[in-house]
């Protein structure tokens, strides 16, 4: 098993220098699904819900929230990122969201891209908690990261 990384020589946390890394394009895709009663899916399709557009608030908080991520996980780097796509796609059953972020750097974005799709599923629960007391949050996860020179 590798020594976690986050871990300095007197076993406290510490964020890694990434400072002797070579600058790449770094890309991260994530995904995640918020199950919804079928009744709360069409009132998001009708663009019903009281609280406004879902989807679009949705991708807007999913985007911010990439963001923000250094400030919200503590040993993150603060990273200069370049691209941040949020979709939201309607299911029968829900809403799937896709993330993806990119950034020139010396470290990945995959906790942007996974704080992206968590942000973006949590302000469709918060839109929705008024007509539905049954959501659940699913399978949050990393599907992809790339580096390229």
């Amino acid at each position: 098993m590798e020594a976690l990384s986050h871990i300095n020589d007197e076993g406290k946390a510490s964020m890694v220098n990434v400072g002797h890394k070579p600058i790449q394009k770094r890309t991260a895709k994530a995904k995640g699904f918020i199950k919804l009663e079928e009744a709360t899916v069409e009132l998001i399709t009708q663009n019903e819900m009281k609280k406004g557009d879902v989807i679009t608030v949705a991708e807007l908080a999913g985007i911010q929230a990439a963001k923000q991520t250094p400030y919200l996980i503590p040993l993150c780097h603060n990273l200069l990122l370049s691209k941040i796509e949020v979709k939201c796609h309607l299911r029968d059953n829900g809403v799937e969201v896709f993330t993806m972020v990119q950034c020139q750097g010396q470290t990945g974005v995959e906790m942007e891209a996974l704080t992206a799709a968590s942000v973006a599923l949590l302000t469709i629960y918060d839109m929705c908690k008024a007509v539905d007391k049954n959501m659940v949050l699913e399978a949050v996860q990393l599907i992809e990261k790339t580096k390229e020179n």
